[in-house]
């Protein structure tokens, strides 16, 4: 066969045949598909169009605005801690300044005239820009787009989100005129210090209406856009004038300033004070918790209302300062960016609260709203619940190692002292001797003793309960403890005493609940005669104070968060030092900067007071409080006594979260590691 058949080859292919093929190919490539997806992504908007005409409210409606009643805040002592509502600020786009509308314009969408609601080229721009920066660094949203997420949607970064955000601006587009979303968008956005809308904003940082903004003035506030907080004027007024700088550049470029008018505006904006902080600063996170507790009624209606409150306003004030000195101190050395607090009353009142290191960066309130894990600062609940069994604190009790179906916490060194008493055990923070004691109770017993004081966050069910595995806020902590400062009575934090109208109509006064006797006195006293030796000779003995009191440290497995929790007979202070996305600090225990902050305040909140006897503390044992606090990341700086520093050094390791947090890890041998000595 082959060579020899006698057969011809068959021909090649025509080659037409095969242009014919890539041609069709091509042709349904670049033109047929694309078509496809262009029929079928106007039936989709079509459709969510559709949609919106049917769940949407009319964005005209928004227009209308409810003046609020103004809210007058008083302190405990009667004088004003901060004032809300009762501006009506929302103003016409006529009355608005030109040098306003035209900064917006300038920096945030300048083809908004030529645009449908999408501007194809700005997310071509952005598309390249985030490509050659190699991450997200421009949105190509359009005033239209923002506004449609401001009025109707989330701030998920999803595609589906991103697709109705197209719609809606679509739709807005076709319901509204240009002038009317400019309206919307400026009287909508948010700018920072809790000011939403170009007239709110103009009047936090500038005391003044919009209408007599100067271009400069204008140029800041259009500046907050891209990062209110970053470049607040009230806290980063040299950030703010840089911005606000390239905001005039950019009105310059897009022909609505000159170069004259830009140089005068920039030497005005040079020359220009610091914003002034508001009369409620540092009590900014108290004042929204207030807010939040008060009745519907006080929502409704034209009068102004007043309300009373349990805040200390000299407290609330000085503690704010303590946190915010000893955060910008000692934050960035120590990788410690946020710190929370709270002084509660031994009836439950809330005398300082304070949600975070700067109210202007951000308004999440840590002291209530963040669950974080206490770490040590959770085990006066094990020790209560064995000496309600039956142990005393001189009880002895075994540090040795303790193993549950492989899981088995340790010491760093490997060593363990044997028998201690119950009191050395919950000082110098013992983790061995927690776990075994919640194994021998029940860690359902520790739990109960726990909810019985006022913990209400979700608890685990393993020995690792023990070592504050479950995560819990800061006012529940404060106020568990503050069963202890009041003979074991439990009370519910408050913070209202009284809600009236400017006419004397009352709306609101609390009434005192009969306390309920959660823990028995002998068992007060014997927790308080532990916890005092945490600040004589444990843990927390850098915060010692001139009178009696009685503390707990806690710090989180990887140096996450670290805490200080205490109490004297008038007041209970709890404090969190940490970071809002979980990383790690530098070595930062609960028996440094957060003893150092609890410390400060505990002097500051009996100022001028005499401290009453705290049940079970000795007077005569209380210790001398250190002369200077050594700024240190590790409490053994701190101490003389080798013993102690040893102690110490082995009981002030975090304990770890025994896989409770999805950035810990089991270790590679499939046993879970709970660390050293817990702090």
């Amino acid at each position: 066969m082959g060579l020899f058949s006698g057969k011809k080859p068959p021909p090649p292919a025509e080659p037409k045949r095969r242009a014919k093929k890539r041609t069709s190919l091509a042709t349904r490539l670049f033109f047929v598909w694309p078509l496809y997806l262009a029929v079928a992504g106007g039936a989709a908007l079509g459709a969510m169009h559709l949609r919106n005409q049917v769940f949407y409210s009319d964005p005209l409606t928004m227009r209308a605005h409810v003046r609020e009643p103004s809210i007058r805040i008083l302190a405990l002592d009667g004088t004003l801690i901060g004032e809300r509502g009762g501006v009506d600020d929302y103003i016409p786009l006529d009355l608005m300044p030109r040098s306003m509308v035209n900064a917006v314009i300038a920096t945030e969408d300048r083809r908004f005239f030529e645009h449908y609601g999408v501007d194809p080229l700005g997310l071509l721009r952005a598309a390249i820009a985030n490509a050659r920066a190699g991450r997200f660094v421009q949105g190509g949203s359009t005033l239209t787009q923002q506004l449609a997420k401001n009025l109707y949607l989330s701030s998920d970064r999803t595609f589906a989100r991103k697709l109705q955000e197209v719609s809606l601006a679509l739709w807005l587009e076709s319901r509204l005129t240009k002038s009317d979303i400019l309206e919307l968008y400026l009287n909508r956005m948010y700018l920072g210090g809790g000011a939403y809308g170009v007239d709110a904003a103009a009047r936090r940082y500038f005391g003044k209406p919009a209408r007599n903004l100067t271009l400069g003035e204008s140029a800041l506030i259009a500046g907050l856009l891209k990062a209110p907080s970053k470049y607040s004027p009230v806290s980063n007024a040299e950030y703010a004038r840089s911005r606000g700088r390239i905001v005039l550049a950019q009105m310059r470029g897009a022909g609505f300033i000159s170069a004259d008018e830009e140089r005068e505006a920039s030497a005005q904006m040079a020359s220009m004070p610091q914003a002034s902080r508001s009369p409620d600063a540092g009590a900014e996170y108290a004042i929204d918790y207030v807010l939040d507790a008060l009745p519907p009624e006080a929502r409704s209606g034209s009068e102004e209302i007043i309300v009373e409150t349990t805040l200390d306003k000299p407290l609330q004030a000085r503690a704010s300062e303590i946190v915010q000195r000893n955060i910008a101190a000692r934050g960035a050395e120590l990788q410690a960016s946020q710190a929370a607090l709270i002084v509660l009353g031994t009836d439950g009142a809330i005398r300082a609260l304070i949600g975070g290191r700067s109210y202007a960066e951000s308004q999440f309130d840590r002291a209530v709203r963040a669950r974080r894990q206490p770490g040590s600062a959770f085990k006066p609940f094990v020790y209560l619940a064995a000496l309600e069994a039956g142990y005393t604190p001189d009880s002895m009790v075994e540090d040795l190692p303790v193993s549950v179906s492989g899981w088995a916490p340790r010491n760093d060194n490997g060593e363990y002292q044997g028998t201690m008493t119950m009191r050395a055990a919950l000082s110098r923070s013992v983790n061995a001797v927690a776990v075994r004691l919640a194994l021998k109770l029940s860690p359902a017993r520790v739990a109960a003793t726990a909810r019985r004081l006022g913990i209400q966050s979700p608890l685990r069910k393993d020995a690792s309960l023990a070592l504050g595995t479950s995560e819990v806020t800061l006012l529940e902590l404060a106020s568990a403890y503050d069963v202890f400062a009041n003979g074991g009575r439990a009370v519910e934090p408050y913070v209202l005493r009284r809600v009236a109208t400017r006419s004397g109509t009352v709306l609101y006064a609390h009434q005192p609940q009969p306390p309920q006797q959660a823990v028995a006195p002998a068992q007060v006293a014997a927790m308080t005669d532990m916890l005092n030796a945490t600040l004589t000779s444990g843990t927390g003995r850098r915060a010692a104070l001139p009178y009696a009191a009685a503390a707990k440290t806690g710090t989180s497995q990887g140096f996450r968060d670290a805490w200080f929790v205490g109490y004297s007979a008038e007041a209970t202070t709890a404090v969190w030092v940490g970071n809002d996305d979980g990383t790690a600090m530098n070595r930062v225990v609960g028996g440094s900067l957060p003893a150092d902050i609890w410390h400060e305040v505990m002097l500051s909140a009996h100022e001028g007071r005499q401290p009453a006897p705290l049940q079970g503390v000795v007077t005569s044992s209380l210790p001398e409080p250190p002369a200077t606090q050594v700024p240190a990341t590790h409490p053994q700086e701190a101490i003389g006594d080798d013993f102690i520093a040893r102690a110490l050094q082995d009981s002030e390791a975090p304990a770890d979260d025994a896989g409770s947090r999805a950035k810990a890890r089991e270790p590679q041998d499939g046993r879970m590691s709970l660390g050293r000595f817990g702090d």
